[in-house]
């Protein structure tokens, strides 16, 4: 791989979808095309670069982020294959907050399905702009319009099609290029596309999809407006330097399609994610004194921590300045440094040392012993904090324990090392059972890292049944809750005394906490301890000891002692205070429920509804797509474990099912809790 002098040629960018949408094969297509690669991978054959873990390859499904480096046209193109199953989204999350830019793969014939809709939403928090690529144009039903219009109404956004397929379903064989106006046609022998006039047939419809083009750019772009009126239309550069300039304001997602599996399409999209997509120059800078420049103060981000058969491997993102082999770096968090041994530019499960890497790259390092996903590495003299990705709290968890008392020590060091290499797994004891308990994002999450434990460590893991993680929130606030907190054992004493009002906000609201109090009743540094000893009461609530959300509380008065009010006195005050206050408010149980969206014959939507009735499911949407339905529904999270084999059985395995987060809603009486 050759070297890049100018950080303008980096483009480091991240493939987006929902599982199956090809996410994977277009990543292995771009390998393959750029030379990265000499031969085709293919996911069905457990073959390909990307994929490499066994899990992955067992199940046919991405779930770990993979990176991988090739060069297109004088561009550098760092690109992260990230997993499109809603239980991995927090490596989609740690991916996103390094990445420059993304491509979002669609199916032709499901449009925007559940997971697209839920990664379009991360990249959106995070700013990213995107191209989108409608793959799977050969499949039977496909149809890019009718994808089109799911992006424009699932997505709430403006899409700009470049393209017009040639030929539909299995006669798909090219595109017109809409900008270019000419067609580009592969022959089906894995070479790239001939360039050819386009097709008498497809003249006019190009015509007026250009002319569409146009009119839509026109409406986003000042610069294309004044153009299209001085000569009533654009011309090509023009449409291409605007269709950039929207793509990085966000105000627009430019289109394309085609067959990754076919090879049909891959040239045209590296040249959009070359010619519309950002370079690191292109986005802001980490902070005013530290731009994306070589010569700058070293700056980067961990987003990715991996275990491998030689070692730790720290994967980082450089913002600013050159890092080199041997260089000590400060773990800014922690507050420690740490000697860099190798810099490996990566290509999935192969690494290539390299001297040094600067502002745009990204790479892993081995020797960062004590680093975690989400830590800052800084110069040591130019300390520079940077923003770390947001964890979800994990909603599932299991009961682990070794199979023999000799593997107990091994079991505990094996699962704290796999929840410092993934921050959306936690381990923790039971303090009422002693169990130790594995958290995270759904069943195949702990599925996937308990066997991950199994094949790496050679332990033999037993786990319980998932068990779902409650809430308690506030349905009926109180007002005017006083609580006085007085201690007097012999030396310096304590006293404070707070008044609170609690106040229910919505199930997934989280905390608010103010104060109203005048006059200096309650000092500054006195209300900020009062705030943290409420949150010291959240951990456990008063129906069932689980944690407690959205609530707003508001501390309205106060008294203080000459000496024996502190920080630690008006903190144990907030937190015996609040623990008072909701023992009086009116408190619910509150159940983590999922979004499910539901593919079945139409012969067996009755039994499949039926079912899901049984698990507390409310419908909220059925259409009809050929001989099946799609059925969407809120269930409760506790409810769908094992609903992969109930949904098999009853559809004779015709049925498929995904889910995601769909936040908090309330446990109706009379339903158990399992804790």
């Amino acid at each position: 791989m050759r070297n890049i002098r100018n950080i303008r040629d980096i483009r480091n960018l991240g493939i987006l979808a929902h599982v199956d949408a090809g996410k994977t094969t277009v990543t292995e297509r771009v390998l393959y095309l750029t030379g990265a690669t000499h031969k085709r991978g293919e996911v069905h054959d457990g073959t390909t670069v990307t994929d490499f873990d066994p899990q992955e390859r067992d199940r046919g499904i991405t779930i770990f982020a993979a990176a991988v480096s090739c060069d297109f046209d004088g561009h550098r193109i760092n690109l992260i294959d990230t997993p499109g199953h809603v239980d991995f989204a927090d490596e989609v999350e740690r991916s996103l907050r390094v990445l420059d830019g993304a491509v979002a793969v669609f199916d032709a014939v499901a449009g925007v399905e559940p997971q697209s809709e839920s990664v379009w939403r991360q990249a959106d928090r995070h700013g990213v702009p995107r191209i989108a690529f409608v793959n799977k144009l050969d499949r039977a039903g496909a149809d890019l319009d009718a994808a089109v219009a799911s992006i424009r109404r699932r997505l709430g956004v403006v899409p700009l099609t470049v393209q017009l397929p040639i030929g539909r379903e299995a006669g798909f064989t090219g595109v017109v290029d809409l900008l270019r106006m000419r067609a580009l046609v592969w022959d089906g022998a894995g070479g790239g596309p001939v360039e050819l006039p386009v097709p008498d047939d497809l003249f006019d419809e190009a015509r007026r999809r250009r002319r569409l083009l146009e009119e839509a750019v026109a409406e986003l772009h000042a610069g294309a407006l004044e153009e299209f009126f001085a000569r009533s239309g654009l011309s090509a550069d023009t449409l291409a330097a605007a269709l950039r300039d929207i793509t990085l304001a966000g105000d627009g997602v430019v289109v394309l399609c085609g067959s990754a599996y076919r090879n049909r399409g891959i040239e045209p999209l590296l040249a959009a994610v070359v010619a519309y997509l950002p370079s690191p120059l292109d986005v802001p800078p980490v902070a005013e004194d530290r731009p994306a420049d070589p010569r700058a103060p070293f700056a980067g981000l961990v987003f990715k921590v991996n275990s491998t058969a030689r070692g730790r491997l720290t994967y980082l993102r450089v913002y600013a300045g050159t890092l080199r082999k041997g260089d000590v770096v400060l773990d800014v968090g922690a507050g420690r440094t740490e000697r860099v041994g190798r810099i490996v530019r990566v290509q999935a499960d192969r690494h290539a040392d390299t001297d040094q890497a600067v502002a745009g790259d990204i790479v892993a390092v081995a020797g960062v012993k004590g680093a975690r996903p989400g830590a800052s590495l800084a110069a040591p003299g130019a300390p520079l904090l940077l923003e770390a990705p947001v964890t979800a709290d994990p909603v599932v968890s299991v009961a682990v324990e070794a199979r023999t008392n000799a593997d107990a020590d091994r079991l505990a060091a094996a699962l704290a090392r796999l929840a410092e290499e993934d921050p959306s797994l936690a381990v923790r004891t039971d303090p009422e059972t002693g169990q130790t308990l594995l958290s995270g994002m759904g069943e195949l999450h702990l599925e996937v890292a308990l066997e991950k434990i199994r094949r790496a460590q050679r332990l033999d893991a037993v786990a319980g049944r998932p068990r779902v993680s409650y809430r308690e929130t506030v349905l009926r606030g109180v007002s005017g809750v006083p609580y006085r907190h007085v201690k007097q054992d012999g030396g310096p004493g304590q006293f404070a005394q707070v008044v609170l009002d609690v106040e229910g906000l919505g199930p997934d609201d989280g905390f608010e906490f103010r104060s109203t109090v005048t006059g200096g009743r309650v000092p500054p540094e006195f209300v900020r301890a009062v705030a943290a000893g409420c949150r010291d009461a959240l951990a456990d609530g008063p129906l069932a000891g689980h944690p407690v959300t959205g609530l707003r509380v508001t501390l309205t008065d106060g008294a203080t002692h000459v000496k024996d009010s502190s920080e630690v006195a008006f903190r144990t005050a907030g937190r015996l205070g609040l623990r008072a206050a909701l023992r009086a408010a009116g408190m619910a149980v509150l159940e983590p429920v999922a979004e499910l969206t539901a593919t079945v014959p139409e012969d067996a939507l009755g039994a499949v509804l039926g079912d899901l009735a049984a698990r507390r499911a409310q419908v909220t949407g059925s259409q009809a797509r050929g001989d099946t339905a799609v059925l969407t529904a809120t269930v409760p999270l506790a409810e769908l474990f094992g609903y992969a084999s109930r949904l098999r059985s009853r559809t004779q395995g015709r049925g498929t099912f995904t889910t995601r987060p769909a936040g908090y809603a309330r446990v109706p009486a009379g339903v158990p809790q399992v804790r």
